[in-house]
């Protein structure tokens, strides 16, 4: 079986889900090739058309599957390969025209696949031809390991108060505003961006700091807080997309308001809790790690190319 990914590459390279997903259908025999979209914007992309075409032509895949809605409109703007799309959340939970070419996408896809209730409720696709499945975590790449140990492969100070916030500070949809509203109001606490580390080293920050923190404006279903569960790292964060429904029965994580002063109490709740939460086996017992994912999809991939 053989299937072409169609998703966005700025700036030079495909987001680390999607990598990681096709790294594990690989080893259950799908062979795999890359369609990297450039530009911006709906015109940007469908600009892609014909080195699309270009490629389906060199590389006969059976199926392509696209990631995000306005790469999903690109896939299906050609008619001899059926396309699977997922919807990640930006495509769907931002409205307006990006929801409209999703809610286009939905109809013209083969199948669908929601990484978040939400969002196929945002979308209101009544189809039959979808499925919610969140996209999995790479458990060979996050576990967990003792914070005194990442501390010192990071060089961090090994009494030092950590917090990890959930994305880039200047990314204005991770809210880093309210995050350091919050934190300034406690002693002694430093605030880490999430940005330029390897996934590896992405490992080691998780397991070296006290607590993840996410204030998002919006979420699909946030990668980093599976990755942040599997490292068994305590995590604060307001309520939004689905993560208030991954951190049920989880210990030692917290759903918060959007104040700062609350934020702020629940990450000192989070500080004071010194070992690993039972994130990793809530990952597993959830059907969240990617050998578990991956099988599911492959299913989807499997029953459209019999069609």
């Amino acid at each position: 079986m053989k299937i072409l990914i169609v998703a966005n590459n700025k700036p030079g390279h495909f987001s680390p889900f999607v990598t990681e997903q096709v790294e594990a259908l690989t080893k259950l025999g799908v062979e795999f090739d890359f369609f990297g979209v450039s530009g911006k914007g709906i015109f940007g992309y469908l600009s892609n058309l014909r080195p699309l075409k270009k490629k389906i032509h060199e590389f006969q895949p059976d199926l392509l599957h696209a990631h995000y809605g306005l790469s999903g409109l690109l896939a299906n703007l050609q008619r001899t390969v059926p396309v699977v799309t997922t919807y990640h959340g930006s495509d769907v939970h931002s409205k307006g025209l990006n929801l409209f070419i999703s809610k286009l996408t939905a109809r013209s896809s083969a199948y669908n696949i929601f990484v978040s209730p939400k969002l196929l409720k945002l979308t209101d696709y009544r189809g039959e031809n979808k499925s919610v499945i969140p996209c999995g975590v790479n458990t060979t790449t996050f576990f967990p390991v003792e914070r005194a140990e990442a501390r010192k492969q990071l060089g961090w100070d090994a009494n030092g108060t950590y917090i990890l916030f959930a994305g880039a500070f200047d990314n204005e949809v991770k809210n880093s505003a309210l995050a350091k509203a919050a934190i300034s109001l406690l002693p002694n606490v430093r605030l880490m961006e999430l940005r330029g580390y390897s996934r590896e080293q992405v490992n080691l920050v998780m397991n070296a700091a006290n607590c993840l923190l996410m204030t998002s404006h919006r979420e699909g279903s946030p990668q980093v807080i599976k990755e942040a569960m599997t490292c068994g790292t305590p995590i604060v964060s307001v309520n939004v997309g689905d993560v208030k429904e991954l951190l049920e029965g989880v210990d030692n994580c917290y759903i918060t308001t959007y104040d700062a002063n609350e934020i702020a109490t629940k990450i000192q709740q989070a500080i004071a809790f010194k070992g690993k939460t039972n994130g990793p086996k809530c990952i597993i017992d959830k059907g969240l790690s990617n050998e578990i994912v991956v099988n599911n999809i492959l299913e989807i991939y499997q029953k459209l190319v019999t069609l």
